[in-house]
C-alpha cells in the first residue's frame, strides 16, 4: 500500500494524532505528510480508517 497527500489538505493534523507512525505534520507547507514510501503492513488498516476520516479526502490511497 501507498499513501500520499494532497494538496487539499486543510492541516487539521487529524491523521497525525490518528497514526503518528505515518503522517507528519510539515510546519512549513502547513500540511501533513507522509513519512513512508510503501506502508508497513501492520499500519495498513490505521493508515485507511485515517484516509476515510480525512474531511478533505486529502489521502489518496493506492494498493
Amino acid at each position: 500500500m501507498k499513501a500520499t497527500i494532497t494538496k487539499q489538505c486543510m492541516g487539521d493534523r487529524n491523521c497525525n494524532k490518528l497514526c503518528a507512525e505515518v503522517f507528519e505534520y510539515d510546519e512549513d507547507q502547513l500540511l501533513s505528510i507522509v513519512k513512508f514510501d510503501v506502508i508497513p503492513k501492520h499500519l495498513e488498516a490505521i493508515v485507511q480508517k485515517a484516509a476515510d476520516q480525512c474531511g478533505a479526502n486529502a489521502i489518496i490511497i493506492e494498493e
